[in-house]
């Protein structure tokens, strides 16, 4: 069916925060990302395949309150047009599929859908990173 990949959070201070999840729950940063505008730190540990990511938007300043640092669980799929297809008829208004390129590469592709309490919840093609 589906399974549950990683839960994004954003941050102010990458080392800070990375030092924190270290010590605090054994994470380790598996896979650092580059972008224009932010920058994406995967964190895992030996219990589980899981991961925190922890997005750094370059430029922010000020501190993200509870409202204001959006943040999501990410489930990946076999087959992201079936399930995108699947969530449409069952009335739960999936956003469009969207692709996420990388130095010329796909890096993602995937949809958001809400849940009744307005959390998102990302939708992901299994591929590269993303299984």
């Amino acid at each position: 069916m589906a399974k549950a990949i990683h839960s994004m959070i954003r941050v102010l201070d990458e080392k800070r925060s990375v030092d924190f999840y270290e010590s605090a729950f054994g994470l380790t940063s598996i896979e650092r990302l580059e972008f224009d505008a932010f920058a994406l730190i995967y964190m895992s540990n030996d219990e589980t395949s899981f991961e925190l990511e922890l997005t750094v938007n370059k430029g922010r300043t000020d501190p993200y309150d509870l409202g204001d640092g959006y943040g999501h669980i990410a489930f990946c799929v076999e087959d992201l047009d079936a399930e995108h297809a699947r969530l449409e008829a069952a009335g739960y208004g999936p956003r469009k599929i969207v692709e996420f390129n990388r130095d010329g590469h796909l890096f993602a592709r995937f949809f958001f859908v809400q849940d009744p309490d307005g959390y998102q919840i990302e939708v992901l093609q299994r591929h590269g990173r993303f299984h």
